[in-house]
């Protein structure tokens, strides 16, 4: 059974039939082949790949080079396209129309060159500034693009540049080399098939991810020459956190998924070497698919300037409509008269040939309608051209005074500001919403395992109440007797807790805590990687001892191994099929039957493991939301260990700590066979794949014993609650996602500074479309106007108000509600609501009960039970 890294909504894509005929698999094999035909009859136009061989692959030429190109313009689109960009700013088309009347003779008023002077002038400012951006763009494309990586020909790798790399190409990725294009690993540096990426280019986070090679392929890849094989995958699409394929490899066939493909920008960390073949390339990478291209941006002042234009020009419209019909008038009036009224006439008085022929006169029609269009030449100076021109040049200097900035500097990464698009300078003092995720943006995203409940009694209360733990000498590094492995991170244990795992007991309570720290060694996806280091001994003698360091996609579960490893079950090693962990110096070896991943659904985790014995036991941890609904109902142990869990965790909640709820029991025989047969059926269905893992998980997930619950520390990155306590002075609103409980919220919030003591708290969490109703109106009831809503009479008080404090908003309101306003308005109000209420609120037409807080005084809103794709399950 293959241990899978990611999310069980993650995919895999049908193969081919045609091996099929070659496999001699057991009955239960057989069965799943005719699975994987019967369902590629299904699979519509997959892309086929030939493993080290580009040419059959690309045979029609329908894929794309892997040159990238992220520029706007080129030397023949620039021209045309920037001025079509240009003439979306409604003032130029005005300026353009005058230039252009005035080319005609009976409307000239300035010289017909003069004229164009200054559309020309602002035309070729802004087109010299976007060419320089542009150009920025071309530079670093072209940097990218010629790169060199390490192609596989002729049974050497050699190098290649980027840009000229094919799918199917077979390319070697040394250690911290960035990846030039989406590749399925055939192969690692590890004998396991393991690498590690960074993929902070695609989703900002730092932590390291795990990929696989599958086993087929990474013990056979060392032998270049003969490397072959069949890549049946989906077309190119956006979805970075899923991958659906198979692939044919030395006569057997398996499936592929997102643990297994590696995408362009990400780097190779803490791994020699991996080769992988290139399935997608240049533009059709997930990584290019997901980049827009460089949109053309317009600062709200600039459509404000739009918007003015446009009344400016009615107005002018309107001026010189009226002009026109004047001079139509007069002309009606003296039309026997124009030969004799001065500084007028219509016909020649001269000798010679034109003696008696019109003089520029072309009628009473055609001279109101030049005389309309000579008043818009005229009068033109209400739209002035010079106030585009001076905002072209203001926003070229405050690009550089805020690039040379001395306070926008960072030393430790030797970087300064910098502005990127001149076009929208003047928003940065505009921003009224602060929209930002807790975990890796307002914390550390470095965890710390702090408490920890186990049957019902709570361990690691003093760890809170002391900050300097070095200095209490309760600090604990982790030392594997007898192995000479020691964990490289010190632990903070509480001594009661280790004083109960050392016991030689047989109680309840001693068998819940063994299987409560075997949980959180097991139930993971942490790799352990052992490292040499020097230790010095009391003698004074060097002696070399072996540091292991967890490495894992959430930092959550490495602070859970790591606290199971201070308290003596260290997780040693870990394959696709088994794990050791050693227990107080014993070592134990656990077969892994089978592990379901995280989804946002389940909102757990869970893993199916043997023992020794051929016990069989399925360890369940979660969030409590979906925990406690798993629980046996008539189990006596959970009815005593229950309710004091959930006490601890809502301590741990009020506290600011991140909870998670431990469970497990023992399978049986039947249990185990059936199971085994739906997870087989599942892991390798080609539609509904997530339904049918999450159908599979619940079969197992049930009927749970508790264990106990733990409590993680994620303290806050320096400066964050200045931070957001400048942006409240400053006005801004700021909201904050999280997927912690609502007491843990809270308490981040007030210590973020989020939300303060003086802030009424107003907080919707209901479970049902009626519930969330009814704590919206008592909330609006209790801190806003009773018969408040969005109407208009609400939305034109808005408009005046402009959601800031003055004196003078309730003016604009009904007298009979003013007072309710000036007492509304003297306080501050913060909004939290659960995901659940947002989902009733969203899709039942609550938007007109909820927008009162979002419009009205909230200073600040958080939105907890957030649940993501690629979150973890803490609540």
């Amino acid at each position: 059974m293959e241990l899978h890294n990611n999310s069980t909504s993650f995919e895999i894509s049908g193969a081919s039939s045609r091996v099929q005929e070659k496999w001699n698999k057991p009955q239960r094999s057989r069965h799943k082949s005719v699975q994987f035909e019967e369902d590629l009859i299904h699979e519509e136009d997959p892309r086929l790949i030939y493993i080290n061989d580009w040419r059959r692959t690309n045979d029609k030429y329908e894929f794309t080079g892997n040159e990238i190109r992220t520029s706007k313009y080129t030397l023949i689109t620039f021209l045309p396209k920037n001025i079509f960009i240009q003439f979306h700013r409604v003032a130029y088309l005005y300026f353009l129309g005058i230039a252009a009347l005035n080319q005609l003779p009976p409307l000239a008023v300035f010289g017909r060159t003069v004229s164009l002077f200054p559309l020309l002038f602002v035309l070729c400012v802004t087109a010299v500034k976007d060419g320089y951006e542009d150009w920025r763009r071309h530079r670093s494309d072209e940097v990218e693009n010629n790169r060199e990586a390490l192609v596989l020909y002729a049974g050497h790798f050699q190098k290649k540049k980027w840009k000229k790399i094919q799918a199917g190409e077979v390319v070697k990725i040394c250690a911290d080399e960035t990846i030039p294009c989406d590749m399925v690993l055939l192969g690692t540096s590890d004998p396991s098939g393991i690498a590690y990426i960074q993929t902070m280019n695609l989703d900002g986070e730092s932590n390291l991810k795990t990929r696989y090679a599958r086993q087929e392929t990474a013990s056979t890849v060392l032998d270049v020459g003969t490397i072959s094989g069949l890549i049946k995958c989906e077309q190119p699409n956006r979805n970075i956190y899923e991958f659906k394929a198979n692939m044919e490899f030395n006569g057997q066939r398996f499936p592929l998924n997102q643990s297994n493909i590696i995408l362009r920008g990400c780097q190779l960390k803490n791994t020699e070497w991996v080769i992988g073949v290139v399935v997608y390339a240049g533009q059709e990478t997930k990584a290019m698919l997901n980049s827009a291209a460089s949109p053309s941006k317009r600062s709200k002042l600039e459509i404000y300037m739009n918007r003015e234009t446009l009344w400016l020009s009615v107005f002018l419209f309107i001026m010189c409509l009226v002009v026109a019909i004047g001079m139509g008038l007069w002309l009606e009036r003296h039309k026997n008269q124009l030969d004799t009224l001065p500084y007028y006439r219509k016909r020649y008085f001269t000798t010679g040939r034109f003696n008696g022929k019109s003089y520029k006169y072309y009628g009473i029609y055609m001279e109101t309608f030049f005389s309309f269009l000579s008043s818009i030449i005229v009068f033109q100076i209400m739209i002035p051209i010079s106030l585009y021109i001076t905002m072209e040049l203001v926003r070229l200097g405050q690009s550089y005074f805020m690039i040379e900035d001395k306070h926008m500097y960072d030393s430790s990464s030797d970087t300064r500001f910098q502005c990127r698009s001149l076009n929208i300078n003047e928003d940065l003092g505009q921003v009224r919403y602060v929209f930002s995720d807790k975990t890796g943006t307002l914390t550390e995203n470095k965890m710390e395992f702090r408490r920890a409940s186990v049957y019902g009694k709570n361990y690691g209360s003093f760890l809170i109440r002391a900050d300097p733990l070095e200095e209490n000498g309760s600090v604990h590094a982790t030392t594997i007797e007898g192995r000479g492995q020691k964990l490289k991170s010190q632990i903070a244990i509480d001594n009661e807790l280790m004083e109960l795992l050392h016991k030689d007991l047989a109680g309840d309570e001693r068998i819940a805590a063994h299987e409560f720290f075997l949980t959180l060694a097991a139930c993971n996806t942490v790799i352990p990687i052992p490292t040499p280091s020097a230790s010095c001994t009391e003698s004074g003698l060097h002696e070399y001892v072996g540091a292991i360091n967890y490495q894992g996609e959430s930092p959550d579960e490495q602070a859970l191994v790591a606290a199971a490893s201070a308290y003596g079950y260290t997780l040693f090693e870990r394959t696709s099929g088994h794990i050791v962990i050693d227990v107080n110096g014993e070592k134990l070896r656990l077969d892994l039957l089978g592990l379901h991943e995280f989804d946002s659904v389940r909102k757990r985790m869970s893993v199916v493991i043997r023992f020794p014995d051929n016990t069989v036991k399925v360890l369940v941890k979660g969030a409590d939301s979906s925990m406690f609904s798993i629980l046996a109902e008539d189990s006596g142990r959970n009815s005593h260990v229950r309710p004091a869990t959930q006490s601890h965790l809502t301590e741990y909640s009020s506290q600011g700590l991140r909870t998670l709820v431990v469970a497990a029991r023992d399978l049986t025989d039947e249990e185990l066979s059936e199971w085994q047969c739906k997870y087989e059926d599942a892991s390798t269905s080609l539609t509904d794949r997530s339904v049918k893992l999450r159908q599979t998980a619940a079969f197992i997930e049930c009927k749970l014993n508790l264990l106990g619950a733990t409590g993680i520390e994620d303290k806050l990155q320096d400066g964050v609650p200045e931070a957001i306590e400048s942006l409240r002075q400053a006005g801004i609103k700021v909201w904050v996602l999280t997927g912690d409980k609502q007491e843990t919220a809270i308490s981040i919030g007030l210590s973020s500074k989020l939300l303060t003591t003086d802030m009424n708290q107003i907080i919707i969490n209901g479970n049902s479309e009626d519930e969330c109703r009814s704590l919206l109106a008592d909330a609006k009831a209790k801190y806003f106007v009773k018969s408040l809503d969005c109407g208009s009479e609400y939305l034109k008080y808005k408009k005046d108000a402009e959601i800031t404090l003055d004196d003078t908003k309730s003016s604009t309101m009904p007298q009979q509600h003013s007072g309710k306003e000036e007492e509304m308005l003297s306080t501050s109000h913060a909004l939290i609501i659960d995901g659940n209420s947002l989902v009733y609120i969203l899709e039942k037409d609550l938007e007109s009960e909820a927008c009162i807080f979002t419009l009205f005084q909230v200073k600040a809103l958080i939105c907890n039970r957030i649940f993501f794709e690629c979150s973890f399950a803490y609540s």
